[in-house]
């Protein structure tokens, strides 16, 4: 696992592997209770004046009232009245901004253990994860466990942020043991690659501006890497998957036989003559057009929302999958997953569900829950009979159709699912499936 901490050069990112340095950027913050993470985010938003004149005045009226002398900026964010009131953040706040040199989609999710499961929400498509140290406590259990679960999304991207370097002397040596640790919790966990910050929040140290207080340190600036940071996939890499949204047959003049079959391109390139396998009935297919809003195209990529049309007559439903012919998913009954439980009610063996996969919906029971991630030591303890609310484990689900799904490891929009109550629709478990190894259950 690489680490960069900037104390010796200034990392300004790169575009290798198609990415692309000036799409949108979406990240997620994490981190202990008070640890910051609303202060940094209010701290970014109002030092790259992206905060709209009447947004900060509410706030500084909202610190006067409280007592505070200058603005709060954690209230930037915490938009909650509860939040508010408690001072700390307990759902996620979306926030949308820009610079001149990329947009961004930000996910101010929870630092309090009861809600990891908002972390799970905010993080599950982010394409970077800061992850937030008070300086004084070093590495926490929710420290690991928000690692934990940044490394079990597969999130491309994790950042160390050693907010409050001014209360510790604004010390080389506090940082550089804080992101040492870190990073052999990373490599446990198989994170890749971590960079690391050391910040002032509350001062603006190192958020957009370089610090004078740590000029030992050479590295980007928090605004500086997030600018800069590659993101997203090359599509030519990735095999195509199109989940069927819906099946488009309208009865206009001139178009009588027109069957085509829309939704949104979870990975991959698709062109016209491409062969595509149907699943999961197996029946191919080739692409004889593709549809824009903005009118007929030779090919789309991922993210675009299209409608397809093929060479053949197939019967196609909601919640079929038209995949790359040569690279398809395997189709299975029986999935293998890692888990993170998101309800109150424990997820026991047995449990009856609805399990939600791109845009189908099966029905299926828990038939194990096989062990439960211990985030003190990082090790799995098996035969734990449930899963409890924010615990992580490993489950096997059998369904009662067959759901072509991909390795949450490779593909994430396709190797991801949720658990349902057929009882209320409400959401209970979010899935990272394995590769199936054959057609198993089938």
């Amino acid at each position: 696992m690489q680490t960069t901490t900037g104390t010796t050069t200034r990392d300004t990112g790169d575009t290798q592997g198609g990415t692309d340095a000036a799409a949108t950027l979406r990240f997620a913050t994490a981190g202990s209770v008070d640890d910051g993470k609303s202060t940094l985010v209010g701290r970014l938003l109002h030092d790259s004046k992206s905060v709209l004149s009447d947004q900060l005045a509410a706030v500084e009226a909202a610190s006067l009232a409280r007592g505070q002398d200058a603005p709060d900026l954690a209230l930037l964010t915490d938009g909650l009245r509860a939040e508010r009131e408690q001072g700390i953040t307990i759902d996620v706040a979306y926030r949308y901004f820009a610079t001149a040199r990329r947009r961004f989609i930000l996910a101010d999710t929870p630092g309090h253990v009861q809600y990891t499961r908002n972390m799970v929400t905010g993080a599950s498509t982010a394409d970077l994860a800061l992850v937030l140290v008070d300086a004084r406590h070093g590495i926490v259990e929710q420290t690991r466990r928000h690692l934990a679960v940044a490394a079990l999304l597969r999130i491309p991207q994790v950042t160390l942020v050693v907010n409050k370097m001014d209360l510790v002397g604004c010390s080389e040596r506090v940082f550089a043991d804080i992101a040492a640790e870190f990073a052999a919790c990373a490599t446990a966990l198989g994170v890749p690659r971590v960079t690391a910050v050391p910040v002032s929040a509350l001062d603006g140290d190192n958020v957009v501006r370089p610090s004078d207080r740590m000029d030992w340190y050479a590295g980007p600036t928090v605004l500086e890497h997030l600018e800069t940071v590659p993101t997203g996939t090359d599509p030519r890499t990735e095999p195509a998957r199109l989940p069927v949204q819906y099946v488009i047959r309208p009865q206009t003049p001139g178009h009588p036989d027109y069957r085509g079959y829309a939704g949104q391109l979870a990975s991959g390139l698709l062109r016209v003559g491409d062969p595509v396998t149907v699943l999961p009935s197996g029946r191919a297919s080739v692409v004889e057009a593709i549809d824009t809003p903005a009118g007929p195209a030779r090919a789309a990529w991922a993210p675009q929302s299209v409608t397809v049309r093929l060479a053949d007559d197939i019967d196609i439903a909601r919640g079929d999958l038209l995949a790359a012919a040569d690279a398809p998913p395997r189709t299975t009954r029986r999935l293998h997953a890692t888990a993170c439980h998101l309800t109150d009610q424990p997820l026991r063996a047995g449990r009856r569900v609805l399990l939600r996969h791109a845009t189908r919906t099966v029905r299926a029971v828990v038939e194990e829950i096989g062990s439960r991630l211990d985030l003190h030591d990082l090790t799995e303890r098996p035969g734990p009979g449930t899963l409890d609310v924010n615990d992580i484990g490993r489950i096997v689900v059998r369904t009662a159709e067959p759901v072509a799904v991909d390795g949450y490891a490779a593909l994430r929009r396709t190797g991801s699912f949720l658990l349902i109550d057929p009882d209320d629709g409400s959401t209970l478990t979010a899935g990272m499936a394995d590769a199936p190894d054959g057609t198993e259950g089938v």
